[in-house]
């Protein structure tokens, strides 16, 4: 039985069909992956938060990432179990805090922060208790990573990213 290469012999017959496919950018350089520095912050380690950090981790997209959540317990078992996850994936930096300050230089900030929807509550009473939520929660952002994109995903979702561009200050295409 004779093995055939399949990366010189793409297509059929031991076609090679690469560079019907694959052209080459003219006066383009490759990304450089030694001068990326990026740094992605989730507020709120609850299920939306985490499986949000476990995807930007598997997916390799940042230098560090950052959680930060009010109950340091829970917290503390996130982010040991996302760093003995990131042992195969020994690029990013995780690390976790109760204090906003680690946030600081933060390139994204994603908000999944809040309180949950009670059996019967409606969603203006959901809103009002986010709403003090987010009260302390953007400002410290802003503060810590003035140049950031707010990425608001907790619900009233709609109503949220309006309070967190108007507690920002930011411009409108900054808070997503």
């Amino acid at each position: 039985m004779q093995k055939s290469s399949s990366i010189s012999s793409l297509g059929p017959g031991g076609l090679d069909l690469s560079q019907a496919f694959f052209k080459p950018i003219r006066d383009a350089s490759p990304p450089s992956t030694a001068n990326r520095n990026t740094k992605i912050s989730v507020i709120g380690a609850g299920n939306v938060g985490m499986a949000i950090a476990q995807t930007i981790l598997t997916q390799d997209l940042v230098d560090e990432l950052v959680l930060v959540d009010a109950k340091p317990d829970k917290l503390r078992g996130e982010m040991l179990d996302l760093q003995h996850a990131a042992a195969f994936l020994p690029r990013t930096k995780i690390s976790a805090s109760t204090d906003y300050s680690i946030t600081a230089g933060s390139d994204l900030c994603i908000v999944t922060g809040g309180a949950r929807q009670i059996a019967g509550e409606s969603r203006l009473n959901l809103l009002q208790r986010n709403v003090a939520l987010f009260q302390k929660i953007v400002p410290p952002l802003v503060q810590f990573s003035p140049e950031t994109i707010l990425l608001i995903v907790s619900n009233p979702v709609d109503v949220l990213t309006y309070i967190a561009w108007k507690l920002s200050g930011f411009p409108s295409n900054r808070v997503i």
